[in-house]
C-alpha cells in the first residue's frame, strides 16, 4: 500500500524554500569557511602550533645564527651579543620572519561552488610540509614541517578543521531555516 501526504502549511513550505535557496547560493557559506580557515591559519603564527595543536619544531641553531648575522646591530663592537640581538633571539618564533610575509599572504577566493585557500610565498609549501636538503639542495639544512594550513601531507583535512567547517555549514543551514 502506498499513499502521499501533501503539506500545504505556509511555514513548512517557507522553510523548505529557504533551505533550497541556501543550497543554491553557496557564496555566503563559502566566504565564511574561507575567512575562518584563513583566520585560524594566521593565528597559528602567534601560537606556533599545527592545526592539530602540536607545537611547531623550534628554529635550528643555523636559522638563529642566520637571523642574528642578518643585522649588524645584533652584536656589540667586541663581537658579543647586543641587547637588541638578545631580544631578537628571545622573540624569534618559527616561521615568523621580520617581514611577516608568509602569515600576511594567506588568503582565500570563492569561485563558483568552491573556496580556495592559498599561501602565496614560493616557500610556503616547504614550510607547510617540510623538506630535506638532499631533496632540495638550495636549502641550508633540513626544514621540519610546520603546518599552518588545515591540510595534511596526504591531502586530508585535520579532524578539528573538518569539524569547524561542518559547524559553519550547519550554522548557515540553521540561519537559512530560521529565515
Amino acid at each position: 500500500m502506498s499513499f502521499t501526504i501533501e503539506v500545504n502549511n505556509t511555514a513548512v513550505l517557507a522553510a523548505f524554500n529557504r533551505l533550497l535557496h541556501a543550497g543554491e547560493d553557496l557564496n555566503p557559506v563559502l566566504r565564511a569557511i574561507g575567512e575562518d580557515i584563513t583566520t585560524r591559519a594566521k593565528q597559528r603564527f602567534q601560537t606556533s602550533t599545527a592545526p592539530d595543536g602540536t607545537p611547531w619544531a623550534l628554529n635550528s641553531d643555523t636559522t638563529l645564527r642566520a637571523m642574528l648575522h642578518g643585522n649588524g646591530k645584533n652584536f656589540t663592537k667586541k663581537g658579543g651579543l647586543s641587547a637588541r640581538g638578545g631580544k631578537a633571539l628571545a622573540g624569534k618564533k618559527p616561521l615568523k620572519g621580520e617581514s611577516g610575509d608568509l602569515a600576511r599572504q594567506i588568503d582565500y577566493a570563492v569561485t563558483g561552488n568552491s573556496v580556495t585557500v592559498t599561501a602565496n610565498p614560493i616557500y610556503a609549501a616547504i614550510q607547510q610540509f617540510g623538506g630535506k636538503k638532499s631533496e632540495f639542495p638550495h636549502l641550508w639544512g633540513d626544514i621540519p614541517a610546520r603546518p599552518f594550513l588545515p591540510v595534511t601531507v596526504t591531502g586530508q583535512l585535520y579532524p578539528d578543521e573538518a569539524h569547524d567547517i561542518v559547524a559553519v555549514i550547519n550554522a548557515h543551514l540553521k540561519k537559512a531555516l530560521q529565515g
